[in-house]
């Protein structure tokens, strides 16, 4: 390699340490070097499913917004209508560029009308931020705090039971896409929020970086009668594939639009937004592409980019996330596929190794709660 490059070193985040220490495998991620799996994928997996685990999800970006035109600003930026928030609640968005691609999806965090977080995806941090200062011409003030800041993810049915022996917060009480600030383990200013990227409940806990160590040992300690587990993304990738969420990079881009994703439910077309000429026009001709769940009737794993044909073997899509459900032990996947082949039960094949495996298209999400 020639002398002239100069790869930046990796990041690590707060709780590295704490990763080494359990053995995890680490793997380098949206410039970070994080944990892919500690006990294995299949066994993380299951124990969120069934239980709960702990995921260190700290490289996540962070921005505040403020100021007497926050809502407007993030109106303007983002798909999804902020003016229905009240305080404390939370909401999935994503922001699209002027031809309808999206930036980034994202969730936007009401503290008050004048006070907003927005938490983004690791990989985008400085492609958002500078969006952002770019398309701001209103009364508002972006910050990103996303070097300050940790984040832990406790998912799993016995979540909510882990960390209720931590706060004096009544964690019942904090319904869906809501969140509440106050003390855990004994540490102030802390954000609680119910949400979550695997579909099998539980909350994110934002923390300054200085007292993520102490949090991620309490939670550990806290969940031992529930058998929690630490997991890394491995697991998380194949729980919020169980579900059918979007993952950036993978399902959809700066190429790919809201609609076409099957986020019309977060584009609002009854405010201005950047894009929205270019969306409201898609939605009035119809979309060419449609990203859709499948899963696998013959044996075979299906993999990123492997194609998708018809049963007349022309191509007709291509697969962005697959895997082998641990939960339902066979092959799923998301991809685009030409709207007319879009209908659930159409049969499709996914091309493994040169082989047509014989697919058909489902509803997500894959796990029925």
């Amino acid at each position: 390699m020639s002398s002239a490059i100069h790869l930046s070193p990796l990041k690590k985040t707060p709780i590295y340490n704490k990763h080494i220490a359990l053995n995890a495998k680490m793997v380098p991620f949206a410039g970070f070097e994080m944990p892919v799996s500690y006990s294995g994928v299949n066994d993380e997996h299951l124990t969120v499913r069934n239980a709960v685990g702990i995921f260190d999800v700290s490289h996540m970006g962070e921005f505040v917004i403020k100021g007497k035109e926050a809502t407007q600003l993030i109106q303007f930026l983002t798909t999804n209508d902020v003016s229905v928030l009240k305080d404390k609640q939370a909401q999935y968005s994503c922001m699209t560029n002027t031809n309808g691609g999206i930036i980034d999806d994202l969730i936007v965090y009401r503290w008050n009308e004048n006070e907003y977080y927005l938490v983004v995806n690791a990989s985008n941090i400085d492609k958002d931020f500078n969006w952002i200062k770019q398309h701001n011409q209103f009364d508002a003030d972006v910050q990103n705090i996303s070097n300050n800041l940790s984040l832990l993810a406790v998912q799993g049915p016995n979540a909510i039971h882990t960390l209720q022996k931590l706060t004096s917060i009544d964690l019942s009480k904090i319904p869906y896409y809501h969140f509440e600030a106050g003390e855990i383990a004994g540490i102030k200013d802390v954000i609680i929020s119910n949400t979550g990227y695997t579909g099998a409940g539980g909350f994110e806990i934002y923390v300054w970086n200085a007292d993520a160590e102490k949090i991620w040992d309490a939670v550990l300690e806290a969940g031992k009668e529930f058998g929690i587990k630490p997991c890394g993304l491995g697991a998380r990738d194949t729980l919020r594939l169980e579900m059918g969420f979007c993952l950036y990079g993978n399902d959809i881009n700066d190429h790919t639009t809201p609609l076409e994703a099957g986020l019309g439910w977060i584009t609002k077309f009854n405010k201005n937004f950047i894009g929205k000429d270019i969306l409201l026009k898609q939605k009035e001709t119809g979309i060419e592409k449609k990203l859709v769940g499948f899963e696998m009737i013959e044996r075979g794993i299906p993999r990123q980019h492997y194609l998708i044909a018809n049963s007349d073997g022309k191509t007709i899509g291509e697969v962005t996330s697959g895997t082998q459900s641990p939960s339902l032990n066979k092959g799923i996947g998301l991809g685009y596929v030409k709207t007319e082949f879009s209908k659930p039960d159409t049969e499709i094949f996914i091309i493994v190794r040169d082989k047509p495996v014989k697919a058909k298209i489902v509803k997500t999400p894959f796990i029925k709660k």
